[in-house]
């Protein structure tokens, strides 16, 4: 059988992107299962001797695709994507999408470019008359914060698509509904289980005592993430003397104003801000927390890979029950309300789970079984992804 030839584009470590750390856990499972060739970022330097650049072959992100390749080109909605969109724009492609909102891509393309004209024609061309006025008012600096969820924009990139991967149903949809024709299947996100370590030594550097509830946040901290929202809620448990203990995991442009927002809620004593953890200190941290939050409103379609981290260390979660959140099992992943509203639904999840041994536990089993049973362990993820492309490209090798 002749191995299927793969051509791999996307944001790579030493970057902090999430999209990154699915490359490097996929990747030597990938190359196990595929000829693989990875397209080098744009001023990318190879991060020392790292284990999951084994045996693959390089090439700079501007080279023609070599004869029999199917190139898979990872779109997020994020400048680390800037040099993929362009790789797209000359070469075409399959389009492995990780957000189904890419307005704000389509934005950062236009500011690098300094090319509006052409970022109010696929505005446009995307949206029609709606999507012409919403750049025009950008030119005149009229900008709503819920504009590039109400206006995806994702057919700007997609139409120099061959065909499409997706890795939530929801995503499935919409694709076939803004780019009728084009080929779109759906595959696991691949998340590797972490390296848990000790637990209860973990617990004791987080500063846990007794019978504190360990909350965790993981991601990039922007508004959309709902930071706010479990701010209150940590505030109003303390109130109600339920005794929780919030770590807060990742780096971004909130990180300043979250912390400030925790001393004037006289939180402090509360609440750690951990920033960005290493592959060790990640697993340790995940693995010792009772309740992971992602209460993310609005959504760009994301497949939420800190939902599915949480899952692989057995510890379930708290997401905004809309959109793509509902296709996460309903024992790993405990709906509250989008925004504001979620911080009841928080408060009661806390104060139901707080020294209660046995919900605790059933949840935890929940989590593992919504890990295993979705597909995520990255080999056969990459089983998966390798199936799609020969299906999509007509490779029957």
């Amino acid at each position: 059988m002749i191995a299927t030839r793969i051509l791999w584009g996307s944001p790579l470590p030493p970057t902090r992107s999430g999209i990154a750390d699915y490359a490097a856990e996929l990747l030597p499972h990938l190359s196990h299962q595929a000829d693989v060739t990875v397209l080098e970022p744009p001023g990318w330097q190879p991060p020392g001797r790292a284990p999951w650049l084994s045996g693959l072959r390089r090439l700079p992100w501007d080279a023609p695709t070599p004869a029999g390749c199917t190139p898979l080109l990872h779109l997020g909605n994020n400048p680390y994507h800037l040099w993929v969109v362009r790789r797209l724009r000359l070469f075409g492609g399959v389009a492995v999408l990780h957000d189904t909102v890419l307005h704000h891509l389509l934005v950062e393309e236009a500011a690098a470019d300094q090319n509006w004209q052409r970022f109010g024609e696929e505005l446009g061309d995307a949206h029609g008359h709606a999507g012409s006025a919403l750049a025009q008012a950008r030119r005149w600096g009229y900008i709503g914060l819920l504009d590039p969820f109400l206006f995806p924009a994702r057919a700007a990139y997609l139409r120099h698509a061959s065909a499409v991967i997706v890795h939530t149903r929801l995503a499935e949809r919409e694709v076939k509904a803004s780019c009728p024709g084009l080929p779109v299947r759906q595959v696991p996100l691949a998340v590797a289980q972490p390296a848990a370590g000790d637990r209860q030594a973990w617990l004791g550097r987080l500063g846990v005592r007794g019978e504190e509830l360990l909350l965790v946040h993981l991601g990039f901290l922007t508004p959309a993430k709902g930071l706010a929202v479990i701010l209150r809620s940590l505030a109003a448990l303390s109130e109600l003397g339920v005794a929780a203990r919030l770590v807060v995991v990742g780096e971004g442009s909130e990180a300043g104003a979250f912390e400030a927002a925790v001393t004037a809620a006289g939180l402090d004593n509360r609440v750690r801000v951990w920033g960005y953890a290493s592959e060790e200190e990640l697993g340790g941290i995940l693995a010792a927390a009772d309740l992971g939050l992602v209460p993310r409103y609005p959504t760009a379609g994301e497949t939420s890979a800190a939902a599915l981290r949480f899952f692989a260390a057995g510890t379930p979660v708290a997401v905004a029950g809309y959109r793509q959140f509902l296709e996460l099992p309903r024992e790993a992943a405990v709906r509250i309300a989008p925004g504001r509203a979620g911080v009841a639904d928080l408060v009661r999840v806390v104060a139901r789970l707080a020294g209660n041994d046995r919900e605790r536990a059933i949840a935890r089993t929940g989590a593992r079984r919504a890990w295993a049973e979705g597909g995520h362990e990255p080999d056969e993820a990459a089983s998966a992804l390798v199936a799609a492309a020969r299906e999509l490209t007509g490779d029957v090798a």
